[in-house]
């Protein structure tokens, strides 16, 4: 495959070894990464007819498709290599149908290039403000990113990884000197048997035990890996945003991965979910500042279907360890991955309901170095 500037890109492997088992492309360029999670609002069909119209993409309280085609635009803008999206592409349970009407829309352009890693809207019922819709389990997800039959049965391996009943899409890729993660922390699903332990037998215990041989296999000296539901939160809706794992059951398993990527000198840690946009101060596991040895973790949930709010106390954020955060706008961010180190660039494209042209002003941006 060719990315957007006409050089080779690996593509992602996984136990199966889908789908080509290039080897590695150490090739000393420069290659960019578009990073975005929390995509596509709930198309107004027949099929959801049913659905509260406050949740659907014509809502005044969501970005609505116009949201979706401005972080789609400027993804596209960017002419990257590669896209990670970071989770919940599909509103409100991303179903195949509502993936074809909606996300493929605005975002289909960029498909082959696209690295997904599922959100709990790929999996769970949605019960929240007065909608009552059955969970999907993760089918629409790899039906729309793996293909699928003529029945709509998701094809086992593809895009999205391995939808089998030992793996539920985890997988890495390598694009030019970085070693990527992609990784489910969807547990509390019938996929995963609602087993968030990632000790015994359970599906995240598999998948732990997958990235730790993954880790122990990977020799490149930059490595990041992304999943959906964050350790960390900036969000209001956390009960305590400075401790590991309070913004979700999720986001606490998931410090298991942040030990063995700790311990792996991982570079960079990207999630969604949260709606905003933050950038976090290198951290160890437990959550302490370690400018020494820490990872940053970036939220990157801004892609276009609603927008949460950061948590402060008198105008500070209320988890120290966040150095900038915006809840105002939507947009992506663009990460250039670099042979020894990273650049990111965060820009809003386009303001969300009720903020004004001025929450496109806001700007992060900087550099940091790989750590293997």
């Amino acid at each position: 495959m060719l990315g957007a500037a006409g050089a080779a890109v690996a593509y992602p492997h996984s136990s199966n070894d889908w789908p080509y088992g290039q080897t590695p492309r150490h090739d000393g360029r420069t290659y960019t990464l578009a990073v975005v999670g929390d995509i596509a609002c709930e198309p107004d069909t027949a099929e959801n007819a049913g659905t509260p119209a406050a949740l659907k993409c014509g809502s005044a309280s969501l970005g609505g498709l116009s949201a979706e085609y401005a972080t789609a635009g400027q993804a596209d803008s960017m002419h990257p290599d590669l896209v990670a999206l970071l989770g919940d592409e599909q509103y409100e349970v991303g179903k195949l149908s509502d993936f074809e009407q909606s996300f493929e829309q605005a975002w289909g352009g960029l498909k082959m290039l696209e690295r997904p890693a599922p959100g709990n809207h790929e999996y769970y019922a949605y019960t929240g403000h007065g909608d009552k819709e059955a969970g999907q389990n993760g089918a629409g997800y790899f039906g729309y990113f793996n293909g699928h039959d003529q029945n709509g049965v998701p094809y086992a391996q593809g895009q999205a990884g391995e939808d089998a009943g030992d793996n539920q899409g985890w997988y890495s890729y390598d694009i030019g000197n970085w070693h990527v993660i992609s990784l489910n922390i969807e547990c509390r699903s019938a996929a995963f048997g609602n087993d968030c332990s990632t000790t015994g037998n359970g599906m995240l215990a598999r998948e732990t035990q997958w990235l730790a041989a993954d880790l122990h296999a990977d020799h490149a000296r930059c490595t990041l890996a992304y999943w959906h539901q964050p350790t960390f939160s900036a969000s209001t809706d956390a009960a305590d945003p400075t401790a590991p794992g309070v913004d979700s059951i999720e986001g606490t398993a998931a410090d298991s991965w942040w030990k063995l990527l700790y311990a792996a000198h991982a570079s960079l840690i990207l999630n969604g979910h949260e709606h905003l946009y933050a950038r976090f101060r290198p951290m160890d596991p437990s959550g302490n500042f370690d400018p020494g040895n820490g990872i940053p973790q970036i939220t990157v949930g801004t892609g276009g279907e609603g927008l949460d709010t950061v948590a402060t106390d008198n105008g500070s954020y209320h988890n120290p360890n966040v150095v900038t955060a915006q809840d105002q706008a939507f947009g992506v961010m663009n990460l250039q991955l670099k042979p020894g180190g990273y650049t990111w660039d965060y820009r809003p494209v386009q303001a969300g309901p009720g903020f004004g042209a001025t929450a496109l002003d806001y700007r992060d941006s900087g550099s940091g170095s790989c750590r293997g």
